[in-house]
């Protein structure tokens, strides 16, 4: 019985979905992107274009959106619910990388570039499977507070590079192709042991917050812990030793969770508890009472402040895809992800590419992967809880703040052309984090000015900006740029020039989509101060 009534909870489907999240490996193209471009015999062009099938199957979640439609209708539908979203992420998960395994260590013949962009769509289609089951499933959870638990399990995910990396470092021995046969095994085994705990329960308390930021609270001591170890691996030369020792910390750490989802469960069963009891009590009471009492008000007075909500809360039901396609906020909203999301991701797919020119070594490439997967988690899961304290209290709506991480990042592009020392760590620190916030911003403003109801079709469609970004950025600039600046026999260039102007253009690029999102702010200003902010307060009365 025990058992059953943790299995049972809301609190327990977010450990199943932190720990699975976890185990993703977002962003951790760069570890093994060398390896793929030396035993394929790519340049950057077709480097660039297998990374762009990459990013278009990492953000192409409108199928996974609609799955997660169908199988959820009432909830948790007989013979259907997330678990259906999460078979299909771990059967893609496991062909793509280990077909892309398979042809790295010569098992297969070397396939064309169109097969191995196949590959690389399918492996990374299955992460948006696994996100959008966790992060829709998580919304329905937590209402009353989307952008904390958007942040705190987008921020899991950013992280999860980080956490990839550590493991690398210890079950690979420092072969990129190893590190490819572990992505296509351990995601596809902890999303099919997890995946059934992942489910909806509509019933909220006032004071999940509070239980939510115990999660945050650990994803932050995991961030700082890794960051830390990164600090000391660049100082002091450690032993497999020291290595394995803060490798099974980190997993405690993770395992951490469960005891704040355990303990947070039995409060709710315990409240829940001396509900009954108090309101049994009650009714007993009222037995003895005359009838009179029941309409002491006129008809209808008593239902003024429901039949007001009714009128406050109009998007509860939600648009479905094709009506949020007809609306401007849904365009001007695509375009800002376009700019900020494509740029940022470019700028991680290319730090092999990008560390090579600037003399970076292998170990600070990968160190660089590390610091991007941890500061990308801090913008998730910062912004996230940021924008609920906001909201909340100041009435700031998101596309304010989005509009903010965007001029942050036009910023963060120009900053790449000062040349100074350690310019790359500089980058990577600032765009991680703008990206990370933006991730944490668009699933939650798409909620909220679209409705709940379709969220997974929505905010997957806007995703779509991220591999659109990624086209033109990596291919289109990035690549272009970077083959008619390289010489010599392996298409190589060093100095700072070989990708200073690709910055700049995406400094610009970044700053349309910044004025994009201040065009959303203003256009929906309106909508939450009587919408949005109202309907935070019913939830939480």
């Amino acid at each position: 019985m025990w058992r059953l009534r943790i299995s049972s909870s809301k609190w327990i489907a977010t450990v199943a979905s932190i720990w699975i999240l976890c185990s993703c490996g977002a962003d951790t193209f760069s570890i093994y992107s060398s390896v793929l471009k030396s035993s394929q015999g790519y340049d950057q062009s077709p480097l660039d274009t297998v990374a762009f099938f990459k990013d278009f199957g990492s953000n192409s979640g409108v199928l996974a959106g609609l799955l997660y439609s169908a199988v959820t209708v009432n909830n948790n539908s007989r013979g259907g619910g997330p678990w259906v979203v999460h078979v299909a992420g771990a059967i893609q998960n496991f062909f793509g990388y280990f077909m892309m395994w398979a042809s790295v260590v010569g098992w297969i013949q070397r396939p064309p570039v169109a097969l191995m962009c196949l590959f690389l769509f399918l492996s990374s289609h299955a992460a948006v499977f696994f996100a959008t089951a966790n992060l829709v499933t998580g919304v329905r959870n937590f209402p009353q507070s989307s952008g904390t638990i958007v942040g705190i399990l987008k921020g899991f995910l950013g992280i999860s590079g980080a956490i990839m990396v550590q493991a690398y470092g210890i079950f690979c021995k420092g072969k990129p192709s190893t590190f490819i046969l572990m992505l296509a095994l351990l995601p596809t085994f902890v999303s099919i042991v997890l995946m059934t705990f992942v489910r909806i329960y509509e019933a909220n308390t006032v004071d999940d917050v509070k239980r939510l930021n115990g999660f945050a609270i650990v994803a932050l001591i995991i961030a700082g812990y890794l960051m830390i170890k990164l600090i000391l691996e660049n100082i002091f030369s450690l032993p497999l030793l020291a290595h394995i020792i803060a490798f099974i910390f980190m997993l405690l750490l993770l395992a951490s969770p469960l005891g704040i989802a355990i303990k947070a469960q039995r409060e709710d069963s315990k409240r829940f508890s001396q509900m009954f009891s108090g309101e049994s009590n009650h009714s007993k009471e009222n037995q003895t009472k005359d009838s009179v009492d029941y309409h002491e008000l006129p008809d209808g007075e008593g239902h003024v402040h429901d039949d007001l909500d009714d009128k406050i809360l109009p998007y509860e039901e939600g648009m479905n895809l094709l009506q949020a396609l007809r609306t401007v906020n849904f365009w001007l909203l695509f375009i800002a992800m376009v700019c900020g999301m494509g740029s940022g991701i470019s700028v991680a797919n290319n730090f092999s590419q990008i560390g090579k020119s600037l003399n970076y070594t292998v170990v600070e490439v990968n160190n660089l992967v590390t610091l991007w997967s941890i500061c990308n988690f801090v913008g998730r899961i910062g912004v996230g809880y940021l924008s609920d304290y906001l909201q909340h209290t100041r009435g700031w709506t998101r596309p304010l703040l989005m509009a903010i991480s965007l001029a942050a990042m036009t910023t963060s592009h120009i900053v790449f052309a000062s040349n100074l020392p350690g310019i790359l760590y500089i980058v990577s620190i600032l765009v991680s984090i703008c990206y990370g916030s933006l991730w944490s911003l668009m699933p939650t403003i798409t909620s909220e000015i679209f409705g709940v109801t379709h969220l997974g079709t929505i905010f997957n469609a806007i995703g779509l900006a991220c591999p659109v970004g990624s086209y033109i950025f990596s291919v289109r600039v990035i690549g272009y740029i970077y083959d008619t600046q390289a010489a010599g026999e392996d298409h190589s260039c060093f100095g700072t020039h070989c990708f200073l102007l690709s910055f700049l253009i995406m400094a610009f690029l970044a700053l349309l989509g910044c004025l994009a999102a201040i065009a959303l702010f203003f256009r929906t200003r309106r909508f939450y101060q009587l919408v949005v902010i109202r309907r935070l307060k019913h939830y939480l009365r």
